[in-house]
């Protein structure tokens, strides 16, 4: 937790200085605004691909998100991820079938940009949002979702703070290598611990758009 708290006061530090004028690309000291006709703003879609640990072994992650920019410099919009891990062969429920674990969340994303008109720069993405948990279970060829069982399925809470190193690869099209941290609330299922979706992800994000 504490490490957390570290990071996301790291992460508001470096909005607050990207928020600031940046005065070698501007020709006034005129106060900027959000609708200034000296601002160029745009948007972006993104899709994305991660990997993570979740119950201790490897998960996937897909997603996509869009957003519109402010001044190059700061983004605001929408995102989903969905995610499943492999099959859990330590079953958890002690009968002849395998599971594993799939779920989706997503929610409202803010992201300030460091150096943005840089071929190289950073950016800070947060998500917060909530989302759904459920164990799959497998049997020869047949699976089946266990979404009408609180024992088996739930709902949580979900922040996640990121760091994103991002190449201007053309005008429309930008590819970022990320790295997050995803905190939810605690899940509560049978025989499941209520942090297992805590953790780490790393990817690729693909975004285009105009920035």
């Amino acid at each position: 937790m504490k490490k957390l708290i570290f990071l996301l006061s790291l992460i508001v530090l470096v909005e607050f200085l990207v928020a600031q004028p940046e005065k070698q690309y501007k020709n006034n000291d005129e106060i900027q605004t959000v609708f200034s006709k000296n601002r160029s703003n745009g948007g972006y879609g993104a899709l994305s691909i991660g990997f993570t640990e979740i119950d201790h072994r490897d998960a996937i992650v897909m997603g996509a998100r869009g957003a519109w920019m402010i001044d190059h410099s700061f983004a605001l919009g929408l995102g989903g991820y969905g995610f499943v891990n492999d099959i859990n062969y330590d079953n958890p429920f002690q009968d002849n079938y395998d599971y594993n674990l799939a779920g989706g969340y997503g929610g409202l994303i803010v992201e300030p940009i460091l150096a943005p008109r840089m071929p190289v720069h950073l950016s800070f993405p947060i998500l917060f949002g909530m989302g759904g948990i459920s164990y799959i279970q497998h049997q020869y060829n047949d699976w089946d979702y266990w979404w009408n069982s609180t024992d088996y399925s739930d709902v949580f809470w979900v922040i996640e703070p990121a760091v994103e190193l991002e190449f201007n690869l053309t005008r429309y099209f930008r590819l970022a290598a990320t790295g997050s941290y995803r905190l939810t609330s605690n899940i509560n299922m049978l025989n499941t611990n209520p942090d297992i979706l805590n953790g780490f992800t790393a990817g690729l994000i693909f975004k285009f758009g105009k920035f």
